[in-house]
């Protein structure tokens, strides 16, 4: 071997190296690279992100493609280098070879490139997007061939929504958890968002024995007084029974056509003013709500059981604080029918809802059986307890209060971290 055709193989082995560190690069860039980031640049014109979009639609032929080609330079330089070898030291050259190429090979063509590009990936993919984007199409047919050959021996699966939506719990898990208390924040607002699907309206609404309702046959000067004493804007009308709502009716519009000779005189149709009520399933999602609030351009509505029965009412405020929590204005209380005691712990209405608990506190109590503290004591007891009892689950320490009838109307909440000896 003269000494021209030694450097023009040295030459050629440096040049494979080189285009080795540029697939394993790419391949490391196009994987990792951030898929709204792509999305926002192509909106804003650069046709490299749309390539990039189109490669990654494709990751079968850009994997594949990527593979063919790395392969290819590896093997040729290796050979290059094998040949040289057993030139200058004989048979025992190959091994020599085989050691110094695979060194080179593991720490300039594949850590070196790959650590840049996993460090650079959205600016690296739009750099090798035009040059991967021709690569991928030279290599076209042989990546359909190989595709087709691995399809016989392993049948692919479609990734279903389940398994695309505990990837994005994941995602969401793993960027709050580390961050501070804005990002916490908004991974609990992300999350919430898709639990949405999951959660029905019976665990958010409000209950039946909460709902200030107004009789369509009560005095004018009764409704009135109601209403100005309650801290709602909608109230269901219901006539006879209380399960026979007839319709709704909006603060507003009272205010709007009555004045205070028309209350004395009892002159006052209401039946003008009530709006007709929108019933919805207590099975509903609060997803499908949202959407039929949206649709319907309604912001409240009656939730009733399979039996037509009134259970409650649900609004628009109530799915959007599921979201980002809490909306307070002037006439709200700090979560009603939660006041805290001198000695650590809490006293809680029955009727609180699980979900409310969790979040102001931060725990984790299950809501699959029970949507309201009160069941779910009743729940894990097998029982209707009587004021006094005491019960110990979930980390938490619980004493009846008081119940009314079959109802438990207060609690008393003592939490792990609290003196539970008391």
């Amino acid at each position: 071997m003269t000494d021209i055709e030694f450097w023009l193989l040295m030459i050629a082995i440096f040049i494979l190296i080189l285009i080795s560190a540029f697939f394993s690069s790419s391949e490391t860039a196009l994987t990792a690279v951030s898929d709204a980031r792509m999305h926002q640049i192509s909106k804003k014109g650069d046709k490299r992100a749309s390539l990039v979009k189109d490669l990654r639609a494709k990751r079968d032929l850009l994997i594949s493609a990527i593979l063919i080609g790395n392969n290819a330079v590896n093997v040729l330089a290796s050979a290059l280098a094998t040949s040289i070898a057993i030139t200058l030291f004989g048979e025992g050259g190959v091994a020599f070879a085989a050691v110094i190429m695979t060194l080179i090979l593991v720490i300039f063509a594949e850590v070196l490139p790959k650590s840049y590009a996993f460090k650079n990936a959205d600016k690296f993919s739009l750099i090798v997007a035009r040059p991967i984007k021709i690569t991928v199409k030279m290599l076209s047919p042989i990546s359909k061939i190989i595709g087709l050959t691995v399809s016989l021996f392993f049948k692919e699966k479609k990734e279903n929504s389940t398994n695309r939506e505990e990837e994005l719990r994941g995602l969401i898990k793993l960027h709050s958890a580390g961050g501070d208390n804005s990002d916490r924040e908004r991974g609990a607002m992300l999350s919430s968002v898709l639990d949405l699907r999951v959660i029905a309206v019976e665990e958010i609404m409000k209950h039946r024995s909460d709902v200030v309702m107004i009789d369509y046959n009560t005095d004018y000067s009764s409704i009135i007084t109601k209403v100005q004493n309650s801290s709602f804007t909608r109230h269901p009308v219901f006539s006879g029974r209380i399960d026979n709502i007839v319709g709704v009716l909006h603060v507003k519009d009272i205010f709007k056509k009555i004045n205070k000779n028309n209350i004395q005189n009892n002159n006052i149709d209401f039946g003008n003013m009530i709006s007709p009520v929108y019933f919805v399933p207590e099975t509903t999602s609060l997803y499908d709500q949202l959407q039929a609030f949206r649709k319907r351009r309604e912001h409240f509505a009656v939730v009733v059981d399979e039996y037509g029965d009134f259970r409650g009412i649900i609004t628009l405020e109530d799915i959007l604080e599921e979201i980002v929590g809490e909306i307070d204005d002037e006439y709200d209380n700090t979560l009603p029918g939660l006041t805290s005691q001198k000695d650590g712990s809490w006293i809680v209405k029955g009727d609180i809802t699980i979900r409310d608990l969790n979040r102001t506190f931060d725990i984790d109590l299950p809501d699959e059986e029970a949507s309201t503290i009160a069941g779910l004591v009743m729940y894990e007891s097998r029982s209707i307890p009587s004021p006094g009892q005491e019960f110990r689950f979930h980390k938490l320490r619980i004493r009846i209060l008081n119940k009314e009838q079959n109802k438990i109307t207060s609690l008393r909440l003592w939490f792990d971290n609290n003196n539970l000896d008391e």
